[in-house]
């Protein structure tokens, strides 16, 4: 009979998490991944996703798009033509290396906060965390650039953000995203669930760090602004 308990024990305790789980139950999924972080798999799932995504967006960038982003001055056609291509190609080279950075830079960050929080939570733990939120961003990717490469439009701007909503060229508002701040709130909840931090030392990590990366990504625009 212990034989049996400690054998269910551990088939629950070796659980995996699931990546669409993170939609529907995080909770669930941030128990499991404490105890049994899952990388490799999940991070090769999420980078298809963004590489994908990216190349929406190449394919639906054009020469009005690009021109609206710079003087057009002294600038010939064919000058266009490359800076289009030059373009494209970055964007389908960031798809391939944007999810893995970007679990990086934010697995460093949150151990830098768990550790100063006294909690004994791993760095593989918080890559593993950072791994399954940022799946919620890539689903958000290929919808906003699946929705401008079917019907057209500006595809540096995002159909479910702010800017997107009110009809604004406002990069700012572009920043403030619905599933960025859906991946906001599951980095609050992942910090308490796996790290152990109280809700209100995670909730305001998240927000925090948040805050700070949409204030870096439009450092450009808000200098511009004074």
């Amino acid at each position: 009979m212990e034989s049996n308990v400690e054998t269910n024990t551990n088939v629950t305790k070796e659980r995996k998490p699931s990546l669409f789980g993170m939609i529907l139950n995080p909770g669930q999924q941030f128990e499991r991944m404490k105890q049994n972080p899952r990388i490799l798999v999940p991070l090769i799932i999420v980078s298809l996703m963004f590489l994908v995504s990216m190349s929406m967006a190449a394919i639906s960038m054009d020469i009005q798009v690009l021109m609206g982003t710079q003087g057009t001055e002294g600038i010939s056609e064919a000058e266009w033509e490359g800076m289009l291509l030059f373009t494209r190609i970055f964007m389908v080279i960031w798809g391939i290396v944007t999810a893995v950075l970007m679990v990086f830079i934010y697995s460093v960050l949150h151990l830098i906060v768990t550790k100063i929080a006294g909690s004994s939570v791993t760095f593989k733990q918080l890559f593993s965390m950072n791994t399954f939120i940022i799946f919620i961003g890539a689903i958000g990717a290929l919808l906003n650039y699946g929705i401008v490469m079917a019907i057209g439009g500006n595809s540096l701007f995002l159909m479910t953000s702010l800017a997107g909503v009110l009809n604004s060229d406002n990069m700012l508002l572009n920043s403030i995203e619905l599933f960025a701040i859906w991946q906001m709130l599951l980095v609050g909840l992942g910090l308490h669930k796996v790290a152990g931090l109280s809700k209100g030392v995670a909730y305001t990590t998240a927000i925090v760090i948040y805050v700070i990366g949409l204030l870096i990504g439009n450092l450009g625009y808000l200098l511009g602004a004074l």
